[in-house]
C-alpha cells in the first residue's frame, strides 16, 4: 500500500511536470553580439523572469552563433535580462499578447563592462532548486538551520544529499570527495574542513556538480575523470569580516569510561578574495572535523566508479577516536598575475577498538563459521601540507601548481582470538575445527606526495588550445612488526588438538612513484565543434621488500630469517595512449564521441629468485557523452567511459603474508590489468519555482576480467586467499529522490529510493562461486520550519538486502534494516533554547546476537547571552537511554560477516560555547 502511495505521488508530480511543458506555446527568440565588434557571444546567460516582480521564471544560454530561444508559460508581460562576464548586464521588456505568441527581439548589443560600472542588482525571492546545466544549486535561504549551525547540518536538510554521522557526504548515492569555498579549495581536499568547521548562515548558495579535471575544464572536454563536488557560495556581506566557532566543555561518563573533555578554536578573516582560518580541537567525544586518513593519499573517488554503492543508513562509528588537532588555512592573490591557496595541518589520533565478528565463510556444499572477538589501539600522528598556486604567465598562457604532502607515524597494538566451526547435522554440536590467538604490535612512519602541474596555452583563434600535465604520485613506508600467534587445531572428531606457535620479526619496506604525462591540443572545426587530440604517458614504479625472521630462543633475537614469507619484489606499469575526441555543442544539448588506443606493458621482477616476467596489452578505449538541457529547469547527461585498472603490487607479489596464520594471503605475478565498461546516467530536474524537484543517478559497471579471490580452505580450517581475474561481473546502482515543498506550511518532503545489484565470479576450492547480491531502500523525510522559534525534521528508512551463492543455496539470505530520526529545535523564554534528536535503529535476519533494536537519544539545554546570542552556557547529554551501539554486516563473494564494535555510550558534557560573528570589517 505504500509503495502504491508513492507510485501515486510519482505519477502526479511527473504529470504536473509534463503539464506544465505542454502548455508552453509562447517563443521568443534573439541573437546576442559584442556591440564593438559585432562577434556572436557564446554561452550568455538569458534569463526569463516576471514583469510585475521580477521572478525568475526559465533560463538558457546562447549557442555558438549567440542565438537562443525561451518559451513562455502564458501571454503576460515579462523581463529579459542578459548577462555574460565581462559586459554590462542588459534588460530588455516585452509583452506576448494572443497576437504576437512569436516575438523575435532581434540583434541585442551588449556593452562592455568597464572597471568602474557599478554593479546592477535584481532583487527577486531565489528558487530552492535551481539546473544550471550540469550543476544542481540549492539557494540555502530556502533551507533553514539553526543558528550558529555548522554547514554539515544545512547539506542533511537538502533533498538527495545523505550525511552520516561520522561526516561523510553522499549525493544522490554517490560519494562527495571533494567541497571548494566559492570555487577554492579551504584546507586541501578534505571535505570535511569545510562541512565542519564553516557556519552555514555564510552560505549563499550550495552547488552540487561533477568537476571534471583541471585539464578538461580548460580544454572544455570532457575526461570522463569527474569527482562528484559541492561548491558552497558565499554570501557577498559575510566575505568580508571575522567569524568562528569557539568552545570549552567538560563531562563525565559512565560504564568505566574515561571522563569527556571538548575544546574547540575556529578564527577566521576572510576579506573577499583574502581567506586567512586557524583551526584547533581536542576531544574524546569520537569528534573529528576533518578526516581521519589523508585524502590525498587515497586519490580521488569517480563518479560510478565500480564498487560505488548507495547507502540506505548512515554510518556507525565502529570505534572510540581521541584526537589533537590544528592547522592553518591561507588564501590570497599575490599582485595581478598570481593566486595562492595553501594549509597545514597537524593531527594526533588515538583510536580505541573492540570488536566481535560471526564469519560464514562458504564452503562447498558447507560453511565454515568463525567467531571473532579483537581489540586494538592505534596511535597516529600526521602532519599534512597543500598548496595550490594559479599564476597568469602572459594574455594567453596559464600554469597551475597542485602539490599534497603528508608524513605521519604510528604505533599499532592488536589481539585476537578466534574459533572455527563446521555446522553439525540439526540437532547436533558443531565441530571444532581451530582456535586461534595473536598479539600482534607494528610501530612506522610513511611520506606520501602528491603533485599535479598544468601548463596551458590559448590562441588567438577561440577554441584552439594546448595543454601540457604532468601528474605525479610517491609512497614511500617503512614499518616494523612483532607478530606472536599460538593456534590450535583439531581433527576431523574436534578432538585431539595440535597447537602451533609463531614468534616472528616482520620488517617491510615499500615505495612507489607515479608519473602521468598528458598532452591535450583541441582545434575548433566551427562555432559548434571543436576537436581534441591527446597522447598520455604513464609509468608507475613500486617495489616492496620484506624481511621475517622467526625468534632464536637460545640468543633471545630475531635472527633466524625465514626464507618462505621473505621476499623482495618490483613492478612496473607503463602505458602509451593516443586518441581523439569530437566533441559537438548545440543551443540544447552537447554531445562528444571519442576513440583512444592504449599499450601497456606490465613488468614484474621477483629479486629473491631472479625472475623478471613482461607481458603487454592493447586495448581500444572508447567513450561517449550526451548532455541535453530542457526548458523548465531540467538536465539530462549520459555518459560512457572505459577504464583499465593495472594490479597492485600487493596483489602481484608472491609471498605469504601469515600476519593472521588462518587467514593467509598470497600474491599473483600472473594478474592481468582490469577492464571496466561504465556508463552513467543523471537527470536533474525542478519546477513551480524550485519547490519540486526530481533527481536521478543510475550506473552500469561491467568487467570480463575483473581482479577477485580464490579461496583454498584446509580441513583443518586454514582459509589461503590469492587474487585471481575472473569474468562474469557487472554491478548496477541507481537512486531516485523527489522533493516537494508542501505550501503554505513550507514543509519540505523528500522520497529516495536507492538500489544496487551485483553479481560476481569468485572461486573456492577450485570451485567456481557464482554470488548475487542486491538491496533496495526506500527513505522518507518531512523537514519543517514552523517559525522562527521552532524548528523540527523526521525521517526514515527501510532497506531490504539479500545474497546468494550457488555453491552453497542453503547459506542464500535475505535481512532487513530500518532506522527512523526525528530532531528538535525550540527557543524558550528567557533565551533557553533545547535541542534534541532521537534515531531508532532496527535490524533482522543477521546471525544470533547480532540483531539490534535500540534507540539513541540525545539532548541538550543552552542559555545565550551576549549581544545577538553569541555566547551559549549549554548542558549536554549523549545516548540519555545508554543503548547506542554499532553493528554492521559486510557481504563479500565468499562470506557474510556480522560485526558488534564497543562505541560511545552514555554521558554528560557542560560547555561555554562563544560564536565570532562581525562582518563588514
Amino acid at each position: 500500500m505504500k509503495s502504491f502511495s508513492l507510485l501515486v505521488l510519482f505519477i502526479s508530480l511527473t504529470t504536473h511536470l509534463r503539464a506544465q511543458t505542454g502548455a508552453t506555446k509562447s517563443e521568443i527568440r534573439g541573437i546576442v553580439i559584442d556591440s564593438v565588434s559585432g562577434k556572436p557571444l557564446r554561452q550568455a546567460s538569458v534569463a526569463l523572469l516576471s514583469a510585475r516582480d521580477s521572478s525568475y521564471i526559465t533560463a538558457t544560454i546562447t549557442d555558438g552563433d549567440g542565438l537562443f530561444e525561451l518559451r513562455t508559460m502564458a501571454k503576460g508581460s515579462y523581463r529579459l535580462l542578459i548577462t555574460f562576464l565581462g559586459y554590462r548586464n542588459l534588460s530588455r521588456p516585452f509583452t506576448i499578447t494572443s497576437e504576437k505568441p512569436v516575438l523575435n527581439l532581434g540583434i541585442l548589443r551588449m556593452i562592455e563592462q568597464s572597471n568602474q560600472l557599478q554593479e546592477v542588482v535584481i532583487r527577486q525571492e531565489s528558487t530552492p532548486i535551481a539546473v544550471k546545466g550540469d550543476t544542481l544549486e540549492f539557494n540555502a535561504g530556502s533551507f533553514k538551520t539553526q543558528p550558529n549551525a555548522q554547514v554539515e547540518e544545512l547539506l542533511r536538510k537538502l533533498p538527495g544529499m545523505e550525511v552520516s554521522r561520522d561526516g561523510n557526504i553522499k549525493a544522490q548515492g554517490q560519494a562527495v570527495s571533494r567541497v571548494l569555498v566559492d570555487g577554492k579549495p579551504f584546507f586541501g581536499n578534505d571535505p570535511k574542513m569545510a562541512t565542519r568547521n564553516l557556519p552555514a548562515d555564510i552560505v549563499d548558495k550550495v552547488q552540487l556538480y561533477d568537476q571534471s579535471s583541471d585539464q578538461s575544464q580548460f580544454s572544455g572536454i570532457d575526461d570522463g575523470n569527474r569527482e562528484r563536488t559541492i561548491n558552497l557560495t558565499l554570501k557577498r556581506d559575510k566575505r568580508k569580516g571575522y567569524f568562528g566557532q569557539n568552545s570549552l566543555g567538560l563531562g563525565t561518563a559512565r560504564d568505566g569510561q574515561d571522563n569527556r573533555y571538548q575544546a574547540r578554536l575556529n578564527l577566521n578573516r576572510f576579506n573577499n578574495g583574502r581567506q586567512l582560518s586557524l583551526i584547533g580541537q581536542a576531544n574524546n567525544l569520537n569528534q573529528q572535523n576533518f578526516t581521519l586518513a589523508d585524502p590525498s593519499a587515497s586519490g580521488p573517488v569517480f563518479v560510478g566508479s565500480p564498487g560505488s554503492t548507495p547507502s540506505g543508513n548512515p554510518q556507525t562509528p565502529t570505534n572510540v577516536v581521541e584526537v589533537r588537532a590544528g592547522g592553518l588555512n591561507y588564501r590570497d592573490k599575490w599582485g595581478q598575475h598570481a593566486e595562492i591557496a595553501t594549509s597545514y595541518f597537524l593531527n594526533q589520533a588515538i583510536t580505541t577498538s573492540n570488536q566481535q565478528s560471526y564469519r560464514t565463510s562458504v564452503l562447498p556444499e558447507n560453511s565454515l563459521i568463525t567467531d571473532q572477538s579483537s581489540s586494538s589501539q592505534n596511535r597516529q600522528l600526521m602532519h599534512r601540507y597543500s598548496a595550490r598556486l594559479d599564476w597568469q604567465l602572459d594574455s594567453l598562457t596559464s600554469l597551475r601548481l597542485t602539490p599534497n604532502l603528508s608524513w605521519q607515524t604510528s604505533d599499532y597494538s592488536s589481539q585476537n582470538n578466534s574459533q572455527s566451526t563446521l555446522p553439525g547435522l540439526p540437532g547436533s554440536t558443531p565441530k571444532l575445527v581451530n582456535k586461534g590467538e595473536t598479539s600482534y604490535g607494528s610501530d612506522g612512519n610513511s611520506l606520501n606526495l602528491y603533485n599535479n602541474l598544468l601548463l596551458m596555452r590559448k590562441f588567438h583563434r577561440e577554441g584552439r588550445t594546448l595543454s601540457l600535465n604532468l601528474n605525479t604520485t610517491l609512497g614511500d613506508g617503512d614499518t616494523q612488526a612483532i607478530n606472536q600467534t599460538t593456534n590450535t587445531f583439531y581433527d576431523s572428531t574436534g578432538t585431539n588438538p595440535l597447537t602451533n606457535r609463531l614468534n616472528q620479526q616482520n620488517c617491510q619496506t615499500s615505495y612507489g612513484l607515479q608519473n602521468t604525462l598528458t598532452l591535450s591540443y583541441t582545434e575548433p572545426l566551427s562555432l559548434t565543434q571543436k576537436l581534441e587530440f591527446k597522447y598520455i604517458y604513464s609509468l608507475s614504479s613500486n617495489q616492496a621488500d620484506r624481511h621475517v625472521a622467526d625468534l632464536n630462543e637460545s640468543t633471545g633475537l630475531y635472527d633466524r630469517t625465514n626464507s618462505l614469507l621473505s621476499n623482495a619484489f618490483t613492478s612496473a606499469f607503463a602505458t602509451h595512449r593516443a586518441g581523439a575526441t569530437l566533441q559537438t555543442r548545440r543551443l540544447r544539448y552537447t554531445y562528444s564521441l571519442g576513440l583512444e588506443v592504449q599499450q601497456s606493458l606490465l613488468q614484474t621482477n621477483n629479486r629473491s629468485v631472479d625472475t623478471i616476467q613482461r607481458r603487454t596489452y592493447l586495448n581500444l578505449l572508447p567513450n561517449a557523452l550526451f548532455n541535453y538541457t530542457f526548458s523548465g529547469n531540467r538536465n539530462l547527461r549520459i555518459q560512457y567511459r572505459t577504464r583499465l585498472n593495472a594490479p597492485s603490487i600487493t596483489q602481484l607479489q608472491p609471498i605469504i603474508d601469515n600476519t593472521n596464520p588462518l587467514n593467509i594471503r598470497i600474491g599473483n605475478t600472473a594478474l592481468a590489468p582490469e577492464f571496466y565498461n561504465s556508463l552513467t546516467l543523471t537527470y536533474n530536474g525542478s519546477s513551480g519555482q524550485g519547490n519540486k524537484s526530481l533527481f536521478v543517478f543510475a550506473s552500469l559497471n561491467q568487467s570480463n576480467n575483473r581482479i577477485a579471490t580464490a579461496t583454498a580452505i584446509s580441513n583443518a580450517g586454514i582459509q589461503t586467499t590469492q587474487p585471481i581475474n575472473t569474468g562474469g561481473y557487472w554491478s548496477a546502482t541507481g537512486v531516485f529522490s523527489l522533493g516537494r515543498t508542501l505550501q503554505p506550511s513550507k514543509i519540505g518532503l523528500t522520497l529516495t529510493t536507492n538500489a544496487s545489484f551485483s553479481r560476481a565470479i569468485s572461486f573456492i576450492n577450485d570451485l567456481s562461486n557464482e554470488s548475487k547480491t542486491s538491496s533496495i531502500g526506500q527513505g522518507v523525510r518531512l523537514q519543517s520550519n514552523f517559525n522562527n522559534s521552532l524548528e523540527y525534521g523526521v525521517s526514515g528508512n527501510l532497506a531490504y538486502q539479500t545474497a546468494s551463492y550457488s555453491l552453497l543455496p542453503k547459506q542464500n539470505t535475505t535481512f532487513w534494516s530500518q532506522y527512523a530520526t526525528a530532531d528538535l529545535y525550540w527557543k524558550l523564554p528567557f533565551r533557553l533554547v533545547l535541542t534534541s534528536d532521537v534515531t531508532y535503529t532496527a535490524t533482522t535476519g543477521r546471525a544470533a546476537g547480532y540483531n539490534q533494536q535500540f534507540v539513541l537519544w540525545n539532548a541538550a539545554l543552552a542559555r545565550q547571552f551576549f549581544k545577538g546570542n553569541t555566547g551559549e552556557l549549554r548542558i549536554q547529554v549523549f545516548d540519555l537511554l545508554n543503548q547506542n551501539r554499532s553493528l554492521t554486516r559486510n557481504t563479500t563473494d565468499t562470506y557474510i560477516e556480522d560485526v558488534q564494535s564497543r562505541i560511545l555510550r552514555r554521558y554528560l558534557l557542560v560547555s561555554f560555547v562563544y560564536n565570532l560573528r562581525k562582518f563588514g570589517i
